[in-house]
């Protein structure tokens, strides 16, 4: 199907018109010719274009198939995340080679225009007259899901570029007059396709997967948050208010609500077990006697690990947290589709192997798989951020955050013993030594079982379903919109929601409520989920350079960031290929 919903035009079959002398052969009626308008028939088929939106979202979030959207999909060079010494080259944040011409700014910016032209696509079949729907109410659905796909793509290109050009139905013919909107209008724009078609989704996700209305309501509850930050920006402070009291309006309706809720307890298929590691460097020595109980450690399960368990994260796997999510398939997997899993472990896996040869080697699930690390935590992912009051919090738990590992090499010194960090990370030699290579194993990238091995593959992929929207990140928006109109008590009462459920031995106050707090807090929840660069460049003002400059692994951006930023640029590409009309670039990228 895919070949036909792309065709602009066919070659006529010479059979056709050989003899004809008929006149009315000279009126257009282009039976043989493909068009965006006659291509469809049925729901079916609308429903393929909708599925290629589908597929597109989880080949951008999916790094094993879009290295070249590494920089955004995996946060590198933010205050989050950096790269390995055996990677310098690799890094993003040395601004004396960050210009507009580079491919990470165009390969993003095309990625969303990609995906709004598909939504474009299924948006004007799925309007077409004659398809047979069975219920109009199914014909609505189509149409809502495909105005997701819209708004999702503006609220993103939105918060990276700023203002963009608005394209509202397919394109046929080439174009080079697009008209920049701005950032607030952009924002506009996908907040109008979303309200319009709000009560168009289902409560909850008929199968996983598929977007249901607390996606469309934690979209507002961001692009309201957006568009008050951006107004502000303009100092139009009353407009700022009024978008910000809409943002916590669309929170109350989600996170109040009777469908999602946040996972206190413990559930799913594997609610009464911890994680089980071995120290071991091939499946022979994955005995009870190397077992890291054996050795003395103890990992528990909890809630939150429950979270990151194949088959817990989907709603009708009874998460109520889960409120859109991004399939992987073992299967398809196997079956050539390189984007049906997600090879986190190899991403973003330390290489204890190369560091630590003499004590802790191999890439067993003990050392968290087989990673290569493209890219690691910053020391303000790994460490700052559950320092001294900080530290007592489920998120950092062995089980969720583990920093036990445990000597692997027999006849070594550590054999069967907590290496402790000041060996792991080789102090009194090069700083960089040994943390650029190894730190803390979330669960979030590695898991304690990885299918498929037993056929032949090995420890880099994870096929578990991958959130795109969870509850708590819709807590923390909620909470970020209550702290800028001005309701501290109210957004720290929303971080004690997540606070609380990771048992955490601090509870904020109103007095501790800042942007850093929010930054922290998303740190703390939602490392290896959200897209740091969304977040920091929405944020508005200095605050994208200054959390670089103030917690970037390298020093690259302490001496080379010069300028002030809360925008990518317009990829240089984009500005001179629309030869018809000027789209002017963002402050700062000339």
């Amino acid at each position: 199907m895919k070949k036909y919903i792309y065709i602009i035009a066919a070659l006529l079959s010479l059979t056709a018109i050989s003899g004809c002398n008929d006149e009315k052969f000279l009126e257009e009626n282009p039976k043989y010719f493909y068009t965006p308008d006659n291509i469809f028939s049925t729901a079916t088929q609308v429903d393929q274009v909708l599925a290629a939106c589908y597929s597109h979202i989880r080949q951008m979030y999916c790094i094993e198939i879009n290295y070249y959207t590494l920089n955004w999909s995996g946060s590198n060079g933010t205050d989050m995340f950096d790269v390995p010494v055996f990677r310098r080259g690799n890094t993003f944040n040395d601004y004396s080679t960050i210009n507009p011409d580079i491919s990470t700014f165009d390969t993003s910016f095309k990625q969303w225009f990609y995906l709004i032209s598909k939504a474009n696509l299924a948006l004007r079949s799925a309007q077409l007259e004659g398809i047979y729907w069975g219920d109009e109410k199914n014909r609505a659905y189509a149409i809502a899901q495909a105005k997701f796909f819209r708004s999702w793509a503006y609220m993103n290109l939105g918060e990276l570029f700023g203002g963009v050009p608005i394209v509202d139905d397919v394109v046929d013919i080439p174009r080079y007059d697009f008209v920049r909107s701005t950032r607030v209008e952009t924002y506009q724009f996908a907040i109008d396709d979303l309200e319009s078609c709000l009560n168009d989704f289902p409560e909850f996700p008929e199968k996983p997967g598929r977007i249901a209305k607390g996606a469309a309501q934690h979209a507002l509850i961001e692009l309201y948050l957006d568009k008050g930050i951006a107004l502000k920006e303009e100092g139009k402070e009353a407009e700022a208010k009024q978008a910000f009291k809409k943002s916590i309006d669309y929170g109350d309706a989600l996170i109040d609500g009777p469908t999602h809720s946040l996972m206190t307890s413990r559930f799913g298929s594997r609610k009464t077990e911890g994680p089980v590691f071995y120290y071991a460097t091939s499946v022979a020595d994955q005995t009870p006697e190397h077992s890291y109980a054996s050795a003395g450690v103890n990992i528990e399960g909890n809630v939150f690990w429950d979270l990151f368990q194949v088959g817990n994260t989907s709603y009708q796997a009874g998460n109520k947290e889960s409120i859109w999510t991004i399939s992987a398939n073992y299967d398809a997997w196997v079956r050539e589709d390189e984007s049906a899993g997600f090879n986190f472990s190899r991403t973003y896996g330390p290489v204890f192997r190369d560091a630590c040869s003499d004590y802790c080697t191999g890439s067993m699930e003990d050392v968290g798989g087989h990673g290569v690390c493209f890219i690691m935590p910053t020391m303000y992912t790994r460490d700052l951020i559950y320092q001294d009051k900080w530290g007592s919090d489920m998120r950092n738990s062995e089980a969720v955050l583990r920093r036990s590992f445990i000597g692997n090499v027999p006849g070594k010194e550590w054999y069967g013993k907590v290496i402790p960090w000041s060996t792991l990370y080789r102090e009194g030699g090069s700083v960089d030594e040994g943390r650029g290579r190894v730190f803390p194993v979330s669960c979030k990238i590695n898991s304690d079982f990885y299918p498929g091995v037993a056929q032949g593959s090995n420890r880099t992929m994870l096929f578990r379903d991958q959130y795109a929207i969870r509850l708590a990140e819709s807590i923390l928006l909620r909470a970020e919109a209550k702290m800028r109109n001005d309701d501290n008590a109210g957004a720290a009462s929303d971080i004690n929601m997540l606070r609380n459920r990771a048992k955490c031995g601090y509870l904020v106050t109103a007095a501790d409520v800042n942007v850093d707090l929010i930054l922290d807090e998303r740190a703390r929840e939602l490392v290896y989920e959200e897209h740091r660069w969304n977040t920091l460049l929405r944020m508005g003002g200095t605050v994208a350079t200054d959390r670089i400059k103030k917690y970037a692994y390298w020093d690259n951006p302490r001496t080379t960031l010069t300028k002030n930023f809360n925008l990518w640029p317009i990829p240089q590409n984009v500005i001179d290929s629309n030869k018809e009309a000027v789209i002017e670039q963002n402050p700062g990228w000339n």
